[in-house]
């Protein structure tokens, strides 16, 4: 019943990268999944009679959903308008234990790499697709419709996941398959025309520099030829007009302008001091900063700066506890491969977050449960023979007493050999 709902977990995973190109199903839909991924954990905890023992990050999570109820309930709106978003976190709260409680071993936590960017893999193809159907009625481009800042985001997250698994698993045909992921997904991060996706792709791709040293002198090549026939794809079929919009990154960031954001954290920032201990409530933003700007209210563009002025101080600091934590389990991996993908992922989920309102995206969450199970991973080792010391492993099936294997000729004779 562990590995049916382990199978739950892996599915729901795989439908929040791929969600994007199968919206439209609701078989697949992450919503689904995530019923049955529930349904089906609560049965194997059942049969189990066993729960593992939480971690830190998980009681942050409960203090930040408590809070947000707290607020609800007693400081803004009450329990006759709590919005959907309230019930968001529970779900992504409920996910993160999931993960915890089923990916237990290091080979469940690759395995729920790998579902992501299976999925990240569908979407990134469907865009480019996209691109050739219609490159000429179309500017930007994005699978399914979803939000192009959304997409790029979600695609550049996968990119140390893949290279991370290219380097871990044995057979070439998946190690190939990972590889192959970090030029199919510059190029629709590109078509995408994000450049807050295009930042945290750059991001993402360091991974990949700092790892070289740890190759055989084949892969080494293959890392530094992967790099460049990424760059020349990108620039070679990226139309000229995104290509305009991706350089003009740097001239946004000096500016201060940031696509028009910079005016919208402005006013969120005075929101913020107007209520700086308490907030206006769980999706509350656009109300907050209505009085604050001249133009319509829109989305923070922030995750950060959301939580500051939704959830108040108090809030705040439970949701960056969670990052905190997941920095501090991610520095006890035992080997500096592990470390540098998993502080590098943390980096690009980040930054990610500065330009979105994602602080209750499903891959947000999921990615940070699948870092902290990651760092408390238990690798399961197959049983293997029983040695005695100094002589061979006793074979399967010997009788008890079995003495073992004669010492070879000329070997020093004990007199427990000779009785």
């Amino acid at each position: 019943m562990n590995t049916i709902a382990y199978a739950s977990i892996w599915l729901l995973v795989f439908s929040i990268s791929s969600e994007p190109t199968f919206r439209g199903f609701g078989v697949v839909g992450s919503q689904v999944t995530g019923v049955l991924a529930l349904a089906l954990a609560m049965v194997a905890f059942a049969a189990s009679g066993r729960v593992r023992r939480f971690h830190p990050i998980h009681v942050a999570g409960l203090m930040f959903l408590m809070w947000t109820g707290f607020s609800l309930v007693f400081l803004n709106n009450g329990w006759m308008q709590v919005p959907n978003k309230f019930w968001t976190f529970i779900q992504l709260l409920a996910m993160m234990w999931m993960i915890w409680e089923l990916a237990v071993s290091r080979s469940r936590q690759l395995g729920l790499m790998a579902a992501y960017v299976l999925g990240a893999y569908i979407a990134a193809l469907d865009t480019i697709l996209l691109w050739r159907r219609q490159g000429e009625m179309m500017r930007r481009f994005a699978a399914g419709g979803v939000d192009n800042n959304d997409l790029a985001m979600m695609l550049a997250l996968a990119i140390p996941m893949a290279w991370y698994l290219s380097m871990t698993v044995r057979k070439p045909v998946l190690r190939l398959l990972f590889s192959a992921y970090v030029p199919c997904a510059i190029l629709a991060i590109g078509l995408t025309g994000s450049r807050g996706g295009m930042v945290t792709a750059v991001v993402a791709l360091l991974f990949i520099p700092i790892t070289v040293s740890k190759l055989s002198p084949l892969r080494r090549g293959i890392a530094i030829g992967l790099l460049w026939v990424s760059g020349i794809v990108a620039v070679t079929y990226l139309p000229e007009t995104l290509m305009e919009r991706l350089a003009s990154t740097r001239t946004e960031v000096e500016g201060g302008n940031m696509g028009g954001r910079m005016k919208i954290w402005k006013a969120g920032l005075r929101a913020f001091a107007a209520r700086p201990l308490t907030g206006y409530g769980t999706a509350a933003f656009k109300r907050a900063v209505d009085p604050y700007l001249v133009t319509r209210a829109q989305v923070a563009h922030n995750s950060f700066l959301s939580v500051a002025v939704e959830e108040g101080l108090v809030g705040l600091i439970f949701y960056l506890s969670m990052f905190v934590l997941v920095f501090q389990a991610v520095r006890t991996l035992p080997t500096a491969t592990e470390r540098r993908f998993a502080l590098v992922l943390l980096a690009a989920l980040i930054i990610s977050m500065l330009t979105l309102t994602s602080e209750a995206s499903k891959r947000v969450w999921a990615i940070l449960a699948i870092l902290v199970g990651m760092s408390q991973s238990r690798v399961i080792r197959r049983p293997g023979p029983r040695v005695l010391r100094g002589r061979q492993p006793i074979p399967a099936g010997a009788p008890p007493g079995w003495p073992g294997p004669r010492p070879p000729i000329g070997a020093p004779v004990r007199r427990s050999d000779t009785q």
